[in-house]
């Protein structure tokens, strides 16, 4: 397989369909991408699939969709607006700005090249902030959540309430975040528009070490779990458990689950024990009550929370890099993304031999039925050859074609993406065959 680097890997997502550069048309933004057609797609089933695996499969765990824009004061109690930074340094000479612990200062500087000519490091906070009302000034500032966890403690009491919710339990949420990143980079892996598949799972207040460092390694080995469903290469997998004096002002352990990508081995997911920072912090500097009441024992505590972060982008990215591939067939390359079924944007692509009416006439409507239970591409273009490849690209799992025999034996040919082996399959059997297959 040859080497997949990232600017080959952005220009087959250009080309395919899967994301695009934002604004493109007026010269782009910087850091900026669109998903297009076949991006949404997986980006919809890769959320769909989490959502599945950790909300509406299991009963200890329920969901919110909070609002992208809160009081300013949730980010005061959670600490955001004094210690959310970054270090901050600019070049006196062509004012650039780069993160003080990403680049050498005592090498020229990447933009322009002069030496000697960074300023000292300062405190740049991440916060993205816009105004509430017609008025831009201090008394209208708001920030855009710059994660999605502070919406689940905030709601943390409503929650427990309508569910009648007993420990150990978990909130979830999908959302976007923002944040005011001084370097965005690496294609999605960092912008500054991003999307979080987060869950805050409450557990009474831990009696031993011991006890919490069950459920976090439950979690941990749920989150190696969920890589292997989504088709992410466990190899290229590694396990940091963050240092102490690295450790975010609200963790007491975090393990970063960390990935092999082109430009080096980066954070993927995080998992961290957050204590009962956030609830204590809330509860004080709302007034309100955030304490939790065991049913059976009358006690009033304020939980504990442990914290798997998982970011929808870097998971789409971590699985288009795992999942493309290339080999010689017949003495040509063939690119194929072997994406797992459930996540593959289309699912059945139904061609006819050739764009001839009495062989459309079976094949479209065939694939407005099967539209009905998967997504569908219908295409007539070009040889059949190139349309296979075409549909092993974007990792299309099966192709069914409609010949001339299909006219005479209502049967059609059923193309396996990976195998490449090829079944006759009767055309009143195919939706059956297909759903075992999906099951």
């Amino acid at each position: 397989m040859a080497e997949l680097t990232m600017d080959k890997l952005v220009a087959f997502a250009k080309q395919r369909g899967f994301v695009y550069p934002g604004s493109e048309i007026y010269g782009g933004m910087a850091n900026s991408w669109d998903y297009g057609p076949l991006g949404v797609e997986l980006k919809n089933n890769i959320k769909a699939a989490w959502w599945k695996r950790f909300v509406t499969s299991r009963l200890d765990m329920v969901g919110i969709d909070a609002a992208l824009v809160m009081n300013p004061k949730v980010w005061e109690a959670s600490g955001h607006l004094a210690t959310f930074t970054d270090p901050l340094v600019e070049c006196k000479e062509c004012h650039e700005r780069f993160r003080a612990d990403q680049i050498d200062l005592a090498k020229p500087c990447p933009h322009c090249g002069r030496k000697g000519t960074f300023t000292e490091a300062a405190a740049f906070n991440l916060m993205m902030k816009t105004f509430i009302g017609p008025k831009d000034d201090g008394s209208n500032v708001a920030y855009f959540r710059p994660e999605t966890a502070q919406a689940i403690f905030v709601n943390f009491a409503n929650v427990a309430r309508t569910e009648r919710l007993r420990l150990p339990f978990g909130i979830a949420q999908i959302g976007k975040a923002f944040r005011n990143e001084i370097t965005p980079g690496n294609f999605i892996f960092r912008t500054r528009e991003f999307e979080q598949m987060e869950i805050e799972y409450f557990i009474a207040p831990p009696k031993s070490d011991a006890a919490w460092q069950t459920t976090f390694e439950h979690w941990l080995s749920e989150m190696h779990a969920w890589c292997a469903e989504v088709g992410i290469d466990a190899k290229r997998l590694h396990d940091l458990d963050v240092p102490k004096d690295e450790l975010a002002h609200y963790s007491k352990r975090t393990v970063d689950i960390e990935f092999d990508y082109p430009f080096g081995r980066k954070e993927l997911y995080g998992l961290a024990y957050r204590t009962d920072f956030d609830l204590k912090s809330h509860a004080a500097a709302s007034g309100k009550d955030l304490f939790y009441t065991d049913p059976d024992t009358k006690e009033k505590f304020i939980p504990h929370v442990i914290e798997p972060s998982l970011g929808v982008d870097r998971t789409f990215l971590a699985v288009l890099l795992s999942t493309y591939d290339e080999e010689t067939v017949d003495g040509e390359t063939r690119v194929v993304l072997r994406l797992p079924k459930h996540l593959a944007p289309v699912k059945v692509a139904v061609l006819p031999l050739s764009k001839k009416e009495e062989l459309t006439n079976v094949s479209l409507p065939l694939a407005k039925e099967l539209a009905r239970m998967f997504r569908v591409d219908h295409n007539t273009s070009q040889s059949i050859g190139k349309r296979y490849r075409q549909q092993d690209e974007i990792g299309t799992p099966y192709c069914v074609t409609v010949d001339f025999d299909s006219l005479e034996d209502k049967k059609v040919t059923v193309r396996d993406r990976d195998a490449m082996t090829q079944e006759r399959i009767a055309i009143a059997d195919l939706p059956a065959y297909l759903a075992e297959r999906f099951a």
